[in-house]
């Protein structure tokens, strides 16, 4: 009987290797312990982002705007300009997650489906300039991440901080899109 044994751990051992570990874990996603909703409101410019299906016809001028509504949500308004010039402009909604302030969750679906938890995506600014001058934003999944400004491009030196802080939390930034000039 030692056979099916050894032939069942063999196989065992061998499907397991795609699935090791690394080397070293990364850091855990965590949001920002601490942000005013107040100050992190307005406009900021994209200056880049992990590819995502809702911005494949973005090509330049990407923005995001926040307003903060009177029943305690957040208006979302995305803009960008595709390959041929078009203007494309989509609406969402955001909410805090109670407890920490640094976690927003995002809908872009109808209002009548925001019952539905599927239609809420996590959106967790991860690094945050103390002027609000520059956030990251991503999601704990590791699926999203945006780096966010107030102006349309940013210091070299400054993203290649941020591009070491994503890669230290596990984001695999190989399919990165540079979206502004850096300077």
């Amino acid at each position: 009987m030692r056979a099916p044994t050894t032939l069942l751990l063999a196989c065992a051992a061998a499907l397991a290797v795609p699935f090791a570990l690394p080397a070293h874990a990364a850091e855990p996603v965590v949001s920002v312990p601490e942000m005013d909703l107040t100050r992190y409101a307005g406009h900021w410019y994209e200056i880049a982002h992990l590819p995502v299906s809702f911005q494949r016809r973005c090509a330049a001028d990407i923005t995001t705007s926040y307003a903060l509504r009177a029943d305690g949500r957040i208006e979302v308004r995305n803009t960008c300009r595709t390959g041929d010039g078009e203007q494309l402009q989509v609406h969402g909604t955001a909410r805090t997650v109670p407890g920490h302030p640094g976690r927003l969750q995002v809908r872009f679906a109808p209002a009548w489906m925001s019952w539905l938890p599927w239609t809420w995506a996590d959106y967790w600014v991860i690094e945050l300039d103390p002027d609000y001058r520059w956030a990251m934003v991503g999601a704990p999944d590791r699926e999203y991440l945006w780096i966010l400004a107030r102006e349309p491009s940013m210091d070299a030196a400054l993203f290649a901080r941020l591009q070491a802080r994503a890669k230290a939390m596990g984001y695999d930034l190989a399919p990165l899109v540079v979206a502004a000039p850096l300077r």
